[in-house]
Order: C-alpha cells, then structure tokens, then sequence
C-alpha cells in the first residue's frame, strides 16, 4: 500500500474503513495466488465468491439489489486497491453490467441477477467486440432472431474480459440486421451455463494483464428467452451503452492513476537501494529529476481524477471530460511506467518484478473501453 500524502475530496471515515478492509482482504485471498493466476491466465473459481462476502462486488448497488449500498467512490476505492496490489481482477467489468441492468432491466431482470452478482455466484461480461468490430460498432455481425419467445443467436465475440468464468454476459447483438447503422442494436443478458450452441475459446495470450481471463466466445444457434432482452424495447442498444461509458472510462481512469502512483513509490524505494559507482542510484540528479517529472504527473493525474469524480457523484460528468480523463491519464502512466522501467535497468525488463508487469498490464488502457484516438475524436467533436 503506498504512502498517502494526498487525501481526495471525496473520500471519508467510512471510505478509510472500507479501503482498510478492501485492503487488507486482496492482501490476504489475492496477493498469494498471483502466480498461479497468470499461469493459468484467469483468477481461480472461488475467488469471486470470496470477494462478494467481502462486500467488493457491486459496491456501489443498492441495498434492495444486494449491492453494498455505496456510491461510485466505492468502487474506485476498490479499483484503486487492486491496482497498486498488482491484481488482475475483472470486477469493475463485473460492476459496470450490473449498472447497466440497474439503469435499463425491468425490476424483474434485477431482482433475479443483481443479488447473485454480489455474491459472486454470477460472473458478470460485457461481449461487444468482435473480430471485425471494435470501436466502431456499427461493424457488429452477431445477430439474434426472434423466433418465438426465444431469440435465436449466431457471432461470435472477442477480447470478452471475466470470459473464462463469465455467467452472466451483456451481449450486444443486431436484432434488426436491415436497420440503418446503429439503430439495430440490442443488448441481450445471457447466463450460458448448458446452453446448446455456446463456446468459450481458451483464454487468450496477450501482452499483459495474464492474471485475468480474456476470451472468445462462439455462438451456434444459441436460443434465449425474450425475457433476456435488457429493458422492453429493440435497438436501444446504443443508448444503453453510451449510458454507462462515462462510468467505464472514469474505473479505467482511477486504475491508471494508482497505477502511476504505485510506479512511482515502488522506483523511488528502488533507486535508494541501488548502487552504482559507489553510491545509490537516488543520489544521480538525473534520477531525482526523471521522479520528480513522474511525482508530478501522477499528482496533476490524481487532482484531475479527483475533479472527474466529484463531477460524476454529482451527476455532472459530460462525456468530453471523461474521455479526456481516459485518455490523458493513461497516457501519463504509460510515460511515467515505461520511466520507471528504465531506472530499473536490467532489472526492469524482468518479469519477477513489479515494475515489469505494470508495463505490460497497463498498455491496454490505452486501448480498451474506447483507444486514445476515439477519446480525441469525442473531444474534437465538441470544439
């Protein structure tokens, strides 16, 4: 855990107790096992029945839905803490489909999913993206036939993050294939367990992040209910989606920041135990002024970040300002990690230290809930 020097606006006594055992519970059931997590390319089963009685999951869900009662400031509590322990750990994903069936299900959808989820008996995905389809989704080609009081599903998706363990998948489907651009688009809440038709692809072997399960998914003819249809109407898909982005790109913000933070910490404590040419590497002025640069983007990081989230609890972060939140501050902790990673040396190019998976792990927040240069194009658009 590092050291605090900077207390957030937002945060309270309680939100200190509620880090203190969000702390001290990934400490205990994670830190452990993280070896054998990116051995086997996913966390182990019951680690998401153990973080829903620890009250991780769907902090920030209402009580009459199991949720933990919070607010969004929980939850970045907890995103927080499983990116300075180095934890691969899918559970904003897990928190942002619960949002999107607190915002659209009926009360029935809720009520049957969102107590499970917080619990951990459900394993919530989002599979938007597809081979041919990333950021622009108007290139979405699954689709899903009424037929009946079923629909009938045929895609397949990719990059499904907690796909490995995934038991409830929000899926974005065309359910009018003839309908202009976007205006087809549907998302469907789908619990797979026994269902004829559906594959999970083994987890796939990326760059970083191999602690946690990312997946394909194939469907066949897969048939679900009507009832999976999240809300009552077809084609408002996109809607739904862009609901909650602001939300997604704002949990991939804070994971950046105490990301930049823990890279800073974990170099400083370093380069005052390295020696070269007889004295610490601390002691070369080139190395205080490279953490100096770092300290300082990661605080001008944080004080944003802060800004973005007393806007959002308040209901007033526009979609600009938290593309440029995902954007900057990602940015920022790829320079500062790959700074890091040189005053490492040799060292930092081995994968036994934390520095080195910092590096590979946060490259991909450039790139998923929307790359860098879709955050510019949203942010251009306003000009």
């Amino acid at each position: 855990m590092i050291p605090r020097t900077h207390v957030s606006s937002w945060m309270n006594d309680d939100l200190q107790m509620f880090r203190k055992s969000v702390h001290e519970f990934i400490q205990k059931e994670f830190t452990p096992h993280q070896i054998r997590w990116r051995e086997q390319h996913r966390p182990d089963d019951e680690a998401w029945k153990a973080a829903g009685a620890a009250g991780l999951l769907l902090a920030d869900v209402p009580e009459e839905y199991g949720g933990g009662g919070g607010s969004f400031v929980h939850e970045a509590v907890v995103v927080e803490e499983l990116a300075q322990a180095g934890v691969q750990f899918g559970s904003f994903i897990h928190d942002i489909v619960a949002h999107y069936m607190l915002a659209n299900g009926t009360q029935e959808q809720k009520r049957n999913w969102l107590p499970r989820m917080a619990r951990g008996e459900l394993v919530g995905a989002i599979a938007i993206t597809e081979p041919a389809a990333g950021s622009d989704m108007q290139g979405i080609k699954t689709t899903a036939r009424r037929d009946g009081d079923h629909y009938v599903i045929n895609g397949s998706k990719t990059f499904v993050t907690n796909g490995w363990h995934a038991s409830v998948i929000c899926m974005a489907v065309k359910t009018d294939p003839k309908a202009a651009s976007f205006k087809g688009i549907s998302l469907l809440i789908i619990e797979p367990k026994d269902l004829p038709g559906y594959r999970v692809g083994a987890p796939l072997d990326k760059v970083g992040m191999h602690g946690q399960d990312t997946c394909e998914l194939f469907l066949d003819d897969v048939r679900v209910p009507v009832s999976s249809l999240l809300g009552s109407t077809e084609g408002k898909g996109l809607g739904q989606l862009m609901e909650q982005l602001s939300r997604e790109r704002l949990c991939v913000a804070v994971c950046a920041v105490a990301t930049a933070e823990q890279a800073v910490s974990i170099t400083t404590k370093y380069v005052k135990d390295r020696m070269a040419f007889g004295k610490s590497l601390f002691e070369f002025q080139n190395t205080r002024f490279k953490l100096a640069e770092c300290k300082t983007e990661a605080k001008i990081g944080r004080v944003f970040l802060d800004h973005c989230i007393e806007r959002f609890i308040a209901g007033e972060l526009d979609a600009e300002t938290a593309a440029m939140a995902k954007y900057w501050v990602t940015d920022c902790e790829c320079r500062i990690v790959d700074e890091c990673v040189q005053l490492h040396g040799g060292y930092g190019y081995m994968t036994e230290y934390p520095i080195t998976r910092m590096w590979a792990d946060s490259r991909v927040h450039r790139i998923y809930s929307g790359t860098n240069e879709i955050m510019k194009e949203v942010i251009g658009s306003t000009l």
